[in-house]
């Protein structure tokens, strides 16, 4: 993982331009441009000076390959975790390690001792990678989704400090 930079700007596009992976997103617009990209990775930057956000590019170790994104944002209480990947690196275990990365970073480095994170109803994928950090389910909400142009079910989850090293060494 490694903050994501203005060259990635091009695979940024092409990956979460895909309809299947904004949908599962809820502040990305569809079509997603280049101008969205670039004011991301700008405000991505302000946040991180402020504290407020911590965003990373997934990449693949042996190329650099951006596969996606990975970030912390903060809400009202808690510090929420979210990612995704573009569809052609699915089910290959990248967001599962992406996010046992990240959340070892909101713990040792951030001294955080809980995280919420959400997945949308139709995206059990996701609720799988969650599952398998510790997380436990919270209830469920209605999210806005921009690309979708309306709000989804959502299952919220929280996973504190304790669960997660639990569940990273069973």
């Amino acid at each position: 993982m490694r903050v994501p930079a203005p060259f990635d700007v091009a695979e940024i596009v092409a990956l979460i331009g895909d309809y299947d992976v904004a949908k599962n997103l809820s502040r990305v617009p569809h079509p997603y441009r280049e101008t969205d990209a670039r004011g991301w990775i700008e405000a991505m930057a302000e946040a991180r000076f402020q504290g407020t956000e911590y965003a990373f590019a997934i990449t693949r170790k042996e190329d650099d390959a951006y596969l996606g994104s990975i970030g912390l944002h903060k809400r009202e209480d808690a510090f929420e975790f979210g990612y995704w990947l573009g569809k052609p690196f699915w089910k290959q275990g990248y967001a599962t390690e992406a996010a046992r990365r990240l959340v070892a970073f909101a713990f040792m480095e951030l001294g955080l001792e809980r995280l919420i994170a959400g997945y949308f109803h139709d995206n059990p994928a996701s609720g799988h990678v969650l599952e398998k950090l510790g997380c436990v389910p919270d209830g469920m909400d209605h999210r806005d989704c921009l690309s979708r142009g309306h709000a989804v079910y959502c299952h919220k989850v929280v996973l504190t400090r304790d669960n997660f090293w639990k569940k990273k060494a069973a």
